[in-house]
């Protein structure tokens, strides 16, 4: 990359798309947290839904129980075309619904009182939307299995989970516990979220209740619809026992029970490095789909094909990216980072996306060395396109650049280098899960956190890498032969990080600014090399 087009180029990108960018009343509607919605909180739902495989429609209601924080008596219920609300109820009366494309105005008859609980009844019913390529762009996943029975999921993160089902559709608000029942036809079965309470047989149905004890963002919630065979285990974790439950189809379960040994030693690398797993009381499964995967809460789904790599590649041309299966150690990272802790708004999905792809380089690290961890997150650099910056547009479900994978990650890494401090660096991630354990939040809540408790301002630093997209350039050069002048370019205005170098192999610390900086150089070293480990580029000036 020539790094002298990078001190203009990101500035002339983020103004144009500034001004090129429109947003509509609908994107408010949906990334916003309108007056409809911030008068109440979620408190429960009950999903009972009946899925028809055949005619690829699903009928049914949602109970929407919350707690009143203001006497307001307009409600927004979100619910995506072609799925149509056909009644709202409270009490049994039905109220008034006033549509406005995907968002929908309940009228309530009664008063809502102050630290009140109420509920409403929302009945729905359609064909939803199919999804085109899940899990990036979802929605149904209607298929079927090599013996032709129906194999059916649902995916929905970003498009929103109102695509498929009636919910308050906005991340900062998650509801307390569900129970989700799912009619299929007989024959099949339903996975979801939380664990089985029952299974209600019919005449040619059954009905599968699954609860969620924890809460649970609503893109978390899913359907999975199979001809599933069931093996597990119990995994004695930091808080005692853990279930971990598979679901395969049932001509993969040789397969699933040689590839799915890798889950325990994800959940032995992640307790370690991240702490406990946040949801002991829901479990933990693995359940086939479809599609490649997602990180449905307590029900992470599995699309991988049975082999290591991600559907066989390493993505970080390291080698180390093929001695795990991606889809198993990614999602399942998310338990932790999108699942425990979740942002309030999809512009700040880097806290999602950024610290999982790091889950992979310490899972490495965890079992295959320090070595090779550092290896495989230096190879993920190569995925970096600098495009657009990480974080995206507030309040119109608007999320950053794809580079909150890999460019994400690389600044996580960068920064363990800075806090110098391994064991600190291994506190700070368990503490963020600990001290925001099943919270939303915000991406300066995590940038203050992490500053915070390594004691270092590293504001700038997430400015650099998160809001803009150069890249910092160690530029250096050496005059007399023994004198070494060094500063940064490309950079956000106070920037400032220490960086590691190596004279000869012998490591240095330097503390760079924008400013030209000066040392004294040992005439006699014949080699200089700035730690790969810190996402900068390396600059000789002659």
């Amino acid at each position: 990359m020539n790094s002298k087009f990078l001190l203009l180029a990101p500035f002339l990108a983020i103004a144009t798309l500034c001004q090129s960018q429109e947003f509509t009343q609908q994107d408010s509607l949906r990334g916003s947290i309108t007056p409809e919605r911030s008068w109440w909180d979620l408190n429960y739902y009950h999903l009972d839904i009946k899925v028809d495989p055949e005619q690829k429609f699903i009928s049914g209601s949602n109970t929407v129980r919350y707690k009143v924080l203001e006497e307001k008596q307009l409600l927004q219920i979100d619910l995506q075309p072609p799925l149509k609300i056909e009644k709202v109820t409270q009490d049994g009366q039905a109220l008034s619904v006033m549509d406005n494309g995907n968002a929908h105005f309940v009228t309530l008859n009664k008063p809502q009182k102050k630290g009140e609980f109420n509920e409403v009844v929302v009945t729905y019913s359609g064909h939803p939307k199919v999804a085109k390529n899940a899990p990036w762009d979802g929605g149904f996943s209607w298929s079927k299995d090599s013996n032709g029975q129906a194999f059916v999921a649902t995916s929905c993160q970003g498009l929103g989970a109102s695509v498929w089902w009636p919910n308050k559709d906005h991340m900062y608000d998650e509801v307390d516990s569900m129970l989700i029942s799912v009619t299929v036809p007989k024959g099949l079965m339903d996975v979801s979220n939380g664990r089985l309470r029952k299974i209600e047989e019919q005449t040619d149905t059954n009905t599968y209740h699954w609860f969620v004890a924890n809460p649970i963002n609503n893109y978390g919630v899913n359907v999975n619809i199979g001809d599933y065979a069931h093996f597990g285990e119990t995994y004695q974790g930091e808080q005692g026992p853990l279930t971990m439950d598979y679901y395969v189809l049932r001509d993969n379960l040789e397969k699933a029970k040689e590839q799915f040994k890798q889950a325990p030693m994800m959940m032995e690398a992640f307790e370690h490095w991240f702490g406990p797993y946040p949801f002991y009381k829901d479990g933990f499964k693995l359940v086939e789909v479809p599609y490649l995967g997602m990180e449905h809460q307590s029900s992470v789904t599995y699309g991988n094909q049975y082999q290591n790599g991600y559907l066989g590649r390493d993505l970080s041309g390291s080698g180390w990216g093929l001695k795990f299966d991606y889809i198993i150690i990614h999602e399942a990272g998310h338990e932790w980072f999108a699942n425990n802790i979740t942002y309030k708004d999809i512009a700040d999905m880097w806290v999602h996306e950024g610290f999982t792809s790091y889950s992979e380089n310490l899972y490495v690290e965890y079992h295959f060395g320090k070595e090779a961890g550092h290896e495989y997150q230096v190879g993920l650099r190569n995925n970096i396109r600098n495009d657009r910056p990480v974080i995206g547009y507030y309040n119109v479900n608007k999320e950053g650049s794809g580079d909150m994978y890999s460019k994400g990650s690389s600044m996580l890494h960068t920064i363990r280098q800075v806090v110098n401090d391994d064991e600190k660096w291994r506190q700070i991630l368990r503490g963020l899960n600990k001290d925001f354990y099943h919270q939303t939040v915000t991406t300066q809540q995590i940038e203050n956190y992490i500053s915070e408790k390594s004691g270092l301002n590293l504001s700038r630093v997430f400015d650099q890498y998160l809001r803009t997209t150069m890249i910092p350039v160690f530029e250096y050069k050496i005059e007399d032969g023994n004198v070494l002048k060094y500063r940064y370019t490309h950079v956000v205005d106070g920037f400032e990080m220490p960086l590691r170098v190596f004279i000869d192999d012998g490591a240095q610390w330097l503390y760079p600014t924008a400013e030209w900086k000066t040392e004294n150089a040992d005439p006699n070293a014949s080699t200089f090399k700035v730690d790969r480990n810190f996402y900068v580029e390396k600059e000789e000036i002659k």
